[in-house]
């Protein structure tokens, strides 16, 4: 196959030695600091690096955060809390729309169910691991390694679930086990969220493209004793921000990249995206929006999904394309080739890690045959609905609570169930017609993707239509009431037992078959796969040692780059927008339509106010509310998206095209400043010096 190298991603493909200088998602234990020192002229000392470490926050729901004041107030970006929102939100008071700002902090509003974690200590447990699973393969392999990881975050956490979380988190895919320490807080309440019409300007159709127009941030507080917590580290802000070609840093938790999977995985990846996961999607939106064609609590309702589809949609598009670009699978087989013929050189090295890529092969035909069901009635894809959600963590809870620690689901580890608990006492409003739309749909997706006779399909309908037992599940449950969810709870096997709810008796109808398919999919499939991948992960250690960067695993990393604008489609595009373009482009029309408060303040603000920025950071999804910081530790943006270029960052980087996109730290200000009138919370980002 013959190359052709011009520009993007043929010309990075020509060059599998060059590296990047931005490149990478760099865990803190191992920043380049030769590369960044060389680059740039600044040491990324222990002293820096712990400040960020200390300073940074997850949301456990997948997204960044940072620190900004010393009573636990924490930044991170409004469609990070589109569910508190939603939850915080009813008919008569559409937060979303109208927005929220709490003027004093006795009218700040908690977020049911949210946590938020900031990253204490390090520890490299591999040894641990690698002892207890030595030798084993498939699911021997798989259960050796869970339970290692039950007893390992088990001695972390001690005594005090309540404010400690442990995660045993896999780097180079097997390669090294660190267990990571969180504080965790689940006290979170929302301070300020403006209007998601200023939040998500530009819509999908902006979406992943710069420039961009946005104010796409939220504050949170963190509370501990019914009290706002006391931090000690945390980032202060810069509304000045950062100019062209400065350098900046990027703190956060990206989900998961897959830049070191093999290619015979990236392919039955890329067939899922095309078959599965991209029809699925699109037909999800069709329901939505036919949805919304229904009175205004209608269109609310399906207002606060719809935006996650469609994110969805572009970033599987995004995923795909890369894929089907047959030179990126080329410059997999050629660095994959590489990698064997260094293997095959060394007799000794090749008795320890045997042919992983044809263990991972072969799982792959197990993983065609196995996913389909496996998605629908496992992972759940077959119940579009909170109430099911919640029936089958009360009937698998009520089973797996009576077993030791290390033999559970993981999903019900001692570690993890803090958070389970929060989830169903969360009080979250929920439209049974709304519900009942969105069950039925996917319900008749999975009769359709696996056809009528096949066995999970009837042991989901029996008899009925899709229709038909969704408006039967609506019509008898009880689990949208708390009290009902905690009593379950409670009560364990016997109540679940004794239970007549439609959904309860439909989640433990289903529980056996469900059970069936995912022991077999993890031991057929997952075991093979994270077995084989520890085995590569010793090969290419022995190749090139552990200078590179790990995949992404939501674990926090810290990326560098600088201030740079891009070229698209023949033109250049400077790296910075502001607030007098921001009222240029509004045209009135959703999604270019400003709220009421933005016009009324059109005069007062600073047209010439920076809003939006684009860097070089290697960032990808989970990036989202990660903070932009200078060489000094302070926010000089927000982070809250990737340009189209990005979402190849799942599998490659190029930094000539790739740009993350931040909210200017000096939007922020303003908009707190002249639009909403928030002194106080300005004067807990700007302290008087």
């Amino acid at each position: 196959m013959k190359i052709h190298c011009r520009t993007g991603l043929a010309a990075l493909l020509c060059a599998p030695l060059l590296a990047f200088a931005a490149e990478g998602m760099w865990t803190l234990d191992k920043l380049p600091r030769e590369q960044i020192q060389a680059r740039y002229g600044f040491d990324a000392t222990p002293e820096f690096t712990q400040k960020l470490m200390r300073a940074s926050a997850r949301l456990a729901g997948g997204c960044s955060g940072s620190f900004v004041s010393a009573d636990g107030l924490v930044m991170t970006n409004h469609h990070c809390i589109r569910r508190c929102i939603q939850q915080l939100s009813s008919a008569d008071n559409d937060v979303a729309k109208n927005g929220f700002l709490a003027r004093e902090r006795a009218q700040e509003l908690r977020c049911p169910g949210m946590e938020i974690n900031r990253l204490d200590a390090i520890t490299d447990v591999t040894a641990a691991v690698r002892s207890a699973t030595a030798g084993l393969r498939g699911a021997a392999f798989q259960a050796a390694e869970d339970e290692q990881r039950a007893k390992l975050t088990r001695e972390c956490r001690g005594a005090d679930a309540e404010t400690t979380r442990c995660d045993l988190v896999n780097l180079y895919r097997g390669g090294i086990y660190q267990l990571y320490r969180y504080r965790r807080y689940a006290d979170v309440r929302l301070a300020w969220a403006p209007e998601a019409a200023v939040a998500s300007f530009g819509g999908d159709a902006d979406n992943f493209n710069f420039p961009r127009w946005c104010l796409d941030v939220a504050m949170l507080r963190v509370y501990e004793g019914g009290k706002p917590a006391a931090v000690r580290d945390f980032f202060r802000f810069q509304p000045a921000g950062a100019q062209a070609g400065e350098l900046v840093f990027v703190s956060g938790h990206p989900g998961r990249t897959q830049r070191q999977l093999t290619v015979a995985r990236l392919e039955t990846l890329r067939d899922t995206l095309a078959q599965q996961t991209l029809p699925g999607l699109s037909e999800l939106r069709g329901v939505l929006l036919q949805y919304a064609r229904g009175d205004a609590e209608a269109r609310r309702l399906a207002d606060s999904t719809l935006a996650s589809v469609e994110n969805g949609i572009k970033v599987s598009q995004g995923h795909l394309r890369a894929l089907m670009d047959p030179q990126l699978l080329e410059r997999k087989r050629q660095a994959e080739g590489a990698l064997r013929e260094f293997v095959a050189a060394r007799p000794e090295l090749k008795a320890r890690v045997g042919d992983p890529w044809a263990d991972i092969e072969r799982a792959q035909g197990a993983r065609r045959q196995l996913e389909p069901a496996y998605s629908q009635l496992e992972q759940g894809q077959a119940f579009s609905s909170e109430l099911f959600g919640h029936a089958r963590t009360l009937v698998r809870g009520a089973a797996e609570r009576s077993q030791a620690d290390g033999q559970r689901l993981r999903e019900f580890a001692d570690s993890g169930l803090p958070q389970v608990e929060a989830r169903l006492r969360a009080t979250t409003p929920l439209n049974p017609h709304y519900e009942q739309a969105r069950l039925a749909w996917s319900l008749y997706r999975m009769r359709s993707l696996l056809g009528p006779d096949d066995p999970a399909v009837q042991l989901v309908l029996g008899r009925q239509s899709p229709a038909e037992l969704a408006a039967a599940l609506m019509a008898g449950t009880k689990l949208g009431d708390v009290a009902e969810r905690q009593r379950l709870w409670a009560g364990g096997a016997a109540a679940i037992a004794q239970s007549e709810d439609g959904f309860i008796v439909l989640a433990r109808r289903i529980d056996e078959a469900s059970r069936s398919l995912r022991k077999r999919f993890e031991a057929e499939v997952l075991a093979v796969e994270n077995e084989a991948a520890q085995r590569l992960a010793v090969a290419s250690f022995e190749q090139g040692g552990t200078g590179r960067y790990p995949d992404a695993t939501f674990s926090l990393r810290l990326s560098y780059g600088e201030v740079a604008g891009l070229e698209d489609r023949g033109r250049n595009v400077p790296p910075f927008t502001d607030l007098q373009s921001l009222f240029a482009r509004a045209t009135g029309s959703a999604p270019f339509a400003l709220p009421a408060s933005w016009q009324q303040a059109q005069g007062r603000v600073n047209a010439a106010q920076r809003m939006n920025l684009a860097t070089t950071h290697d960032i990808i999804g989970g990036n989202s509310g990660s903070p932009l910081l200078n060489r000094r530790g302070e926010v000089v943006g927000l982070v809250f998206d990737g340009n189209l270029a990005s979402l190849a960052g799942d599998f490659v980087y190029d930094e000539r095209d790739n740009r993350a996109v931040s909210v200017h730290a000096g939007a922020i200000v303003e908009a707190l400043k002249t639009v909403y009138r928030a002194d106080a919370l300005l004067a807990e980002l700007l302290p008087s010096p």
